[in-house]
């Protein structure tokens, strides 16, 4: 099949298809004319994977050392190498989670402190106003 009918089958536009083929996740034949050609139900089994490691938020690198270990169904197979990508990620989720719990904190204090703020000043205009 060609790219316009894989991007079709896949929902997957097909300048993210070029760029999955750039970054060594894809791979397309090429015809006499250069058109690329992909195997028809592997290459919708295979962007279907890709886009579903995307959405962990795994980057093009890793994705490229883990989908060998993606192949036959739901899932990885385990191994050191995709077991270490998977902790590593796992672990980088977590300290970006705690940084933005510290950083909500931070923010909702600096929000209290300026509604306590605002209270105090309308209080004083009030009071401004009736001893006027």
């Amino acid at each position: 099949m060609r790219i316009g009918e894989l991007a079709r089958r896949t929902g997957v536009s097909t300048r993210a298809l070029r760029y999955y083929e750039q970054r060594g996740l894809l791979r397309a034949h090429r015809d006499a004319n250069g058109y690329r050609r992909y195997d028809d139900e592997e290459a919708v089994e295979l962007v279907g994977r890709i886009r579903e490691l995307l959405a962990t938020g795994l980057n093009t690198d890793d994705i490229r050392a883990l989908l060998p270990c993606a192949q036959g169904g739901p899932g990885l197979t385990p191994c050191a190498l995709s077991s270490g990508i998977v902790e590593r990620q796992m672990a980088q989720l977590e300290a970006e989670m705690a940084d933005l719990t510290r950083r909500r904190a931070a923010l909702g204090a600096y929000a209290q402190v300026m509604r306590e703020r605002r209270a105090q000043d309308e209080a004083l205009a009030i009071r401004a106003l009736r001893s006027a």
